[in-house]
């Protein structure tokens, strides 16, 4: 058994997941994780992955799962968290939790193969470093501010990972929008595609989805947003299949 506190949270019949008080998570993971369209022939990797929860949500279904996914974290807990949801899942050699600092590329190269994955998704700190106040636990302010990892550091490590032609999927903060693509393509990684994310349909947008191809051309589809609520406040439809209630 564990050594730490946690509950199980159910994600389908046969898969649930490792969750604590440092290590949880939102909306945010599973429209990132349903964005970045994983096939079964994938080799996927997701950064900064806390409990593991994007990754996971690929295993719901396990006919239509990645071949082989791996999920990153810099911190001994979440690393932890999602060592037992793969054991408790039967997951086996299809996911994979590693410790590695990302921003360190020598020791990353030690652990994953470079050159090899067709997606990787990152679900990063939302506020750069020194902005905001640090209030929260030390889990709390790496998740949310960049003090171990930057997006430049993101897609440093999505570039190094990524097969040519193989695809980097982000969520953010719509004003980290130029942040974002900008790292991106300082790594050659060419944003094709962005999906803003809105509560409802008259209301600004509060994440933004955005996916990039290493190699691709320079060509940007804006997608429809994304509307959470319907005009009755209850989940819209759409979200309503992303979160399999329907």
């Amino acid at each position: 058994m564990p050594d730490f506190d946690y509950t199980m949270e159910k994600l389908s019949d046969d898969l649930s997941i490792c969750v604590t008080k440092d290590h949880r998570f939102g909306t945010d993971a599973f429209l990132l994780s349903d964005f970045a369209r994983v096939r079964r022939k994938d080799l996927a990797c997701d950064l900064g992955t806390g409990c593991g929860i994007i990754p996971l949500l690929w295993f719901r279904d396990r006919a239509e799962a990645p071949k082989k996914a791996y999920g990153v974290d810099i911190q001994e807990l979440a690393v932890k968290q999602l060592t037992f949801t793969v054991q408790n899942a039967g997951l086996g050699e299809q996911m994979i939790p590693v410790q590695a600092d990302l921003s360190d590329l020598s020791a990353l190269k030690e652990k994953l193969p470079f050159g090899s994955f067709d997606v990787v998704t990152c679900n990063p700190p939302y506020k750069k470093a020194n902005h905001g106040i640090l209030s929260e636990s030390s889990s709390d302010i790496i998740a949310r501010h960049e003090t171990m990892c930057s997006i430049e550091d993101v897609c440093k490590a999505a570039a190094k990972l990524l097969q040519f032609g193989g695809r980097l999927c982000i969520c953010q903060r719509p004003e980290r929008l130029l942040d974002v693509m900008e790292a991106m393509r300082k790594e050659k990684i060419e944003p094709k595609r962005v999906r803003f994310v809105q509560k409802r349909g008259d209301t600004a947008p509060w994440l933004f989805l955005v996916e990039g191809r290493k190699g691709g051309n320079r060509f940007l589809k804006v997608e429809q947003p994304l509307i959470i609520q319907d005009e009755n406040g209850d989940f819209s439809t759409e979200l309503k299949k992303i979160y399999r209630l329907i």
